[in-house]
């Protein structure tokens, strides 16, 4: 048996982005790089899938993380508030219990 060939992803990227550029065919591509034609259509598909969360602008993440963050914090605020009004009730109504 003979083991897999593993690649690097600099390797994958190299691959991609001359498949990308259409200058020489898919075949060309996996004879010049060692590499079967099927993995490299799987390789460009991938990139193609994933390049908008690639390209995604990112501050709007960094707003719903701050919106997060504070409901975090008003959370925080009522639990703290809800604690001290059990903590009283079990202070005055313990001789009842």
């Amino acid at each position: 048996m003979t083991r897999r060939k593993t690649h690097s992803s600099t390797e994958k990227t190299r691959v991609v982005l001359e498949t990308l550029k259409g200058e020489l065919t898919i075949n060309e591509i996996a004879s010049k790089y060692d590499v079967h034609p099927n993995q490299i259509a799987k390789w460009k598909k991938t990139v193609i899938e994933n390049l908008p969360e690639l390209l995604k602008d990112k501050r709007k993440k960094d707003v719903r993380l701050k919106d997060i963050e504070k409901e975090k914090d008003a959370y925080l605020n009522k639990i703290g508030e809800l604690t001290m009004d059990i903590n009283w009730l079990k202070k005055k109504l313990g001789p009842y219990l």
